[in-house]
């Protein structure tokens, strides 16, 4: 059985989705529940929606759900996009690359006319920083990227491939995913900036600006923030 808070924020999105719409579908255990979800509405409304999806995992999932997938290419806009996230803070701002899906993510996210998370409630911080910022960067360039970040005062870790494979997680683009422990993060637009400026790093797991809604889930029912984008 899916965790209660996880389940609730999947179910009250829903209510974002109408029939017609091209979604953006995020990366995460949030978003699995989300998409079984919505296969079934779609199957027992008849609903016509299709997907863009943020990795191979999200795919297969909404596949093996029913839903119809597209690409970017074919629809360049996107009526809303739903994803998870590690962190939010109270103004919407997210770390997200837990899954190292985050360049993927941050394309479709920004190419939706709305952009919703869903998370369970624990997920809401008061300042970013506590779960360690996903960069991915390009393999040739890692020692590069580690050295720089690590002047930056963070402490940097190449991420493995976990208990099943030897070596470092390769992400869906084929780059590596690079950890780094910030502690606080008192500017997430600067931090962004100054990180994407180091030569080799292909994107940074802090997405800021974006997201328009948050629904948080807990034994207690559903928390929305809204965020007006500017």
């Amino acid at each position: 059985m899916a965790p209660v808070g996880k389940l609730r924020a999947a179910s009250a999105a829903l209510k974002e989705v109408a029939d017609g719409d091209v979604l953006g579908i995020g990366t995460g255990s949030t978003v699995a529940i989300f998409i079984g979800l919505l296969g079934k509405k779609v199957k027992e409304e008849g609903w016509d929606v299709l997907c863009v999806p943020t990795s191979y995992q999200s795919a297969y999932l909404a596949v093996e759900n029913g839903l119809r997938l597209t690409t970017l290419d074919e629809h360049p806009t996107l009526d809303l996009a739903v994803d998870g996230a590690d962190e939010i803070d109270p103004d919407l701002n997210l770390i997200k690359g837990g899954g190292a899906a985050l360049t993927k993510e941050k394309v479709v996210d920004s190419s939706a006319k709305r952009f919703v998370v869903i998370a369970d409630s624990t997920k809401l911080v008061e300042r970013l920083g506590k779960f360690p910022l996903p960069i991915e960067v390009l393999p040739f360039a890692r020692a590069r990227v580690l050295r720089a970040l690590a002047g930056m005062g963070c402490e940097p870790r190449l991420r493995d491939g976990g208990d099943r494979k030897d070596g470092p997680l390769v992400t869906d683009n084929g780059n590596f995913i690079v950890d780094a422990a910030f502690g606080e993060i008192l500017d997430p637009h600067g931090l962004e900036l100054e990180i994407k400026m180091v030569t080799g790093v292909v994107e940074v797991g802090l997405f800021v600006g974006l997201a328009h809604c948050a629904y948080l889930g807990d034994a207690s029912g559903v928390r929305v923030l809204n965020r007006e984008r500017k």
